[in-house]
């Protein structure tokens, strides 16, 4: 299953890039009723200005063109046998890990993990991602350190901060009890 997403991964990456764009990577789930395709396109990290007051971001025009020429490549070159659904998205707040380097780009954020083997007798964790050496991704897993192959990971993705992106109230101050306003002090009167 994983070969045929890196054969088709592989495969479009050019026509991604030839669109001035990043193939993050591909989601392949077969099914009876038709598979689904579904290929997570970025901006590339070179192409970033972090001087610039508004960044460029994946926008619906750049879907639809991606779309529009994946779709006639896949086409041609015909390696999805049978019916299937051809999806182009942004990465999104919960952007999808499909390779060492971008975890690497996103040391020190919060990612949910599966693998593929149980490890540790685990076949899943959250944790932040702490360094990259080679194909071995560390992780900070509740206060522990935690050592993955990144060819057991089955699936990875970010875990939005949602008190800083905004949607999710700040965390009460330490000793507050839930629902109840903390109270400040007033100054005593000379």
């Amino acid at each position: 299953m994983a070969d045929k997403a890196a054969d088709i991964a592989t495969l479009l990456a050019p026509t991604v890039g030839s669109l001035g764009l990043e193939l993050l990577g591909i989601e392949y789930l077969p099914s009876p009723g038709g598979a689904l395709l579904r290929v997570y396109i970025d901006i590339p990290v070179d192409a970033v200005d972090p001087a610039a007051e508004t960044p460029r971001m994946v926008g619906i025009e750049d879907c639809e063109s991606v779309s529009r020429e994946v779709s006639a490549l896949l086409d041609v070159e015909d390696p999805i046998s049978g019916h299937y659904t051809l999806e182009v998205s942004s990465p999104g707040v919960d952007r999808p890990l499909f390779a060492p380097a971008q975890f690497a780009r996103f040391a020190g954020e919060q990612a949910k993990v599966a693998l593929k083997l149980p490890q540790n007798g685990r076949r899943k964790l959250q944790g932040k991602i702490v360094a990259v050496e080679g194909d071995r991704i560390d992780f900070d897993v509740d206060g522990a350190p935690f050592q993955v192959a990144f060819d057991n990971i089955e699936k990875a993705r970010l875990v939005p901060d949602w008190v800083a992106l905004g949607f999710a109230p700040a965390k009460p101050e330490k000793g507050a009890k839930p629902g109840k306003k903390a109270r400040k002090k007033r100054p005593a009167a000379e």
